[in-house]
């Protein structure tokens, strides 16, 4: 095992506890690999900032394709030891949601994560259902919540309840509540250590030229980003599209 897999299998393990546990349990694991407590704790510090611009770097990716997006359910999934293993969940669900992109027109991405507690596996995310392609039906739920001890009312669909177990759909009607769905999951991102998963072709960027009258100032390093009004004119090669917004923004060429 080399020293990165020793301390990832360290920082996996110790994923739940405070950071200043962690650190202590990471120096004291890899100890024995250097020649002094101070090369340790170096060594240990560089991997942190490594982890830490990993993290930066996937939440900026996952921000940039959610907002060129129009998700309209957030959604969580769990499963039902009767009907699967962990295994089994996370093989079959992946594969119905692909299965449902490349059908019905579906787009999804979202992260898997462990209760704090009892450590079940379930996954978080969001999806674009187009209209009309929508499986199984959606139905309200009188139900229990564990961790808040009251009842609440949950919308839940047919078609998953059955095939995983027990799943939770909840109507995003602004980028409000996309924002807060966003921030939802990208909380557990880091606690998590799972790869963010995406539907086949969700861009981070679109391509436009821009007019001067347009830009607000130069930012970033160098001066090389333009920072531009809210209402921007998008054109194709020079053609006219329109002021940006969604309806302008699937008619403009995408890139990842």
């Amino acid at each position: 095992m080399t020293r990165k897999e020793l301390f990832n299998t360290i920082y996996d393990d110790t994923r739940y506890v405070t950071k200043k546990e962690q650190k202590e349990k990471l120096i004291a694991g890899m100890r024995p690999y250097f020649r002094n407590e101070q090369a340790t704790a170096d060594y240990v510090e560089a991997q942190l900032r490594r982890k830490k611009r990993n993290l930066i770097c996937r939440r900026i990716r996952f921000t940039r394709k959610a907002n060129l997006q129009e998700f309209n359910y957030f959604v969580t999934f769990t499963y039902d030891g009767k009907i699967h293993t962990e295994e089994s969940f996370k093989r079959g669900l992946t594969k119905c949601l692909q299965n449902l992109h490349t059908r019905k027109g579906w787009k999804y991405m979202g992260v898997w994560e462990r209760s704090p507690k009892k450590k079940r596996l379930h996954f978080h995310g969001l999806l674009y259902i187009p209209d009309g392609m929508m499986v199984g039906e959606l139905f309200e739920k009188n139900d229990y919540n564990l961790n808040s001890h009251r009842r609440q009312i949950t919308v839940q669909n047919t078609f998953f309840n059955k095939k995983f177990g027990r799943c939770d759909f909840e109507v995003i009607e602004h980028k409000n509540g996309l924002g807060s769905a966003m921030a939802y999951i990208m909380k557990y991102i880091e606690k998590s250590g799972e790869k963010i998963v995406y539907s086949r072709g969700l861009p981070q960027f679109f391509i436009s030229d821009i007019m001067d009258d347009d830009v607000v100032t130069t930012i970033g390093m160098e001066d090389k980003k333009l920072l531009l009004f809210d209402d921007f004119t998008c054109f194709d090669e020079g053609e006219l599209v329109g002021k940006v917004g969604a309806e302008t923004i699937k008619r403009l060429r995408t890139s990842n």
